[in-house]
């Protein structure tokens, strides 16, 4: 079985990509064009700060091409504040505006805030509440969560567990589902990695891919800063491509 390798940057819109990535005459509403024809996905960040409507999913689907992804970061309404607690409104609403994406809705990211513990019983809650049809991501940010249970509870709901390198966070890299989700933040979500580095990732990536038969791995790299996110991300995507 051969897994399908998507890598990208968590986010796309950013004013210090231009002359960086973004040519320095090319207008930001064409930003996303010019990205979908070098990446085969993106993660979606502004949702989390604010939810779109569904016309900027619509304008977003129409402009990228066939085949591309957007991965989606969950409201900070739902993980923050509500703490996965009595929100079922607010997640069919953000579903329900991120289905305006049609074939090119790629996986839901729920990223947990570092302040929030191991809760067995408010995650299992959670994980009832989400409908089938979608790839439901769960990137945790306290170290209490890196537990078999846990992992066996997503597996359960078909979630997806995601793997990230983070300075002071040793996160396992492992599979939940059928497919895998990796997040590279960089040194303060900024810095570098080099080339050494993601030689090794790729290497661990396929070992995981290999064991697992999983059938795809999302990659997003989230250090933006001096565009080191685009550089970084076309450099994981040639190695994960060889064999």
């Amino acid at each position: 079985m051969s897994t399908h390798y998507l890598v990208g940057t968590s986010g796309f819109h950013y004013s210090h990509w231009r002359d960086k990535f973004y040519p320095h005459g090319l207008p930001s509403s064409q930003w996303l064009a010019f990205y979908a024809q070098r990446f085969p996905t993106v993660e979606l960040n502004n949702p989390f700060y604010r939810l779109p409507t569904a016309q900027a999913f619509e304008s977003w689907r129409d402009t990228a091409p066939k085949g591309f992804l957007f991965a989606v970061k969950a409201s900070r309404f739902i993980t923050h504040i509500k703490r996965l607690r009595e929100c079922e409104q607010p997640l069919q609403t953000m579903l329900d505006r991120a289905r305006h994406l049609e074939e090119k809705l790629g996986p839901i990211l729920y990223q947990l805030p570092p302040g929030f513990h191991r809760d067995d019983e408010r995650l299992e809650a959670f994980l009832r509440l989400l409908p089938e049809g979608y790839q439901h991501v769960f990137e945790f940010r306290h170290k209490s969560w890196f537990d078999q249970a846990i992992y066996n509870m997503l597996a359960r709901h078909g979630a997806i567990f995601c793997a990230y390198d983070m300075t002071g966070i040793d996160c396992p890299l492992m599979a939940t589902a059928a497919y895998a989700y990796l997040r590279f933040h960089g040194s303060h979500y900024g810095g570098c990695y080099s080339d050494e580095d993601l030689a090794d990732w790729a290497r661990r990536i396929r070992a995981l891919a290999d064991e697992r038969e999983l059938e795809a791995v999302y990659v997003y790299f989230n250090n933006d800063a001096e565009g080191f996110a685009i550089q970084n991300a076309a450099t994981m995507g040639s190695f994960l491509a060889e064999r």
